[in-house]
């Protein structure tokens, strides 16, 4: 082996360990924190009687966070496709919709969004639907489904 080739070799070899710890790294920061380590925790909302016999109603659910107790709304559709759970965040930049009776339809205060009782966008900025929440009947009790870091979770 010549020391041509064994230097050049030896420069290969440190620029690819550089190379792949640089990309090691920038992938490692890409990846979002809260997205590492979820899991599904399903929070008592309602007793399954207080559920609406048809149409939209805002309910609330609770749940601790690293010791604080958090309070979120959550809006509980029964129409026909069944019961489910609709987020009353915004697509668009996050304002919270409210219900128009009337109207059958959440819009948005601040933006003019709109989306139908099944959280489609009607009109308006809004990117894309509601979001569905989890939500499950046990025992006579609703529980929403959220997400959680894994270490709160437990």
């Amino acid at each position: 082996m010549t020391r041509r080739n064994f230097l050049t070799g030896t420069a290969k070899a440190i620029v690819t360990a550089i190379v792949t710890g640089v990309m090691a790294v920038a992938a490692y920061f890409m990846y979002p924190a809260g997205l590492r380590a979820r899991a599904m925790v399903y929070c008592d909302c309602m007793d399954e009687d207080a559920l609406p016999k048809k149409g939209v109603k805002r309910a609330e659910y609770r749940y601790k966070l690293k010791g604080n107790e958090m309070a979120h709304s959550v809006f509980i559709v029964n129409d026909e496709r069944g019961v489910y759970a609709l987020s009353p965040v915004c697509t668009h930049l996050g304002c919270l919709v409210n219900y128009n009776r009337l109207k059958n339809e959440f819009i948005c205060p601040c933006h003019g969004g709109k989306y139908d009782v099944s959280g489609k966008v009607i009109s308006g900025p809004p990117p894309a639907p509601l979001t569905r929440l989890p939500l499950k009947i046990e025992n006579g009790r609703v529980y929403i489904g959220i997400m959680l870091p894994a270490t709160a979770a437990a």
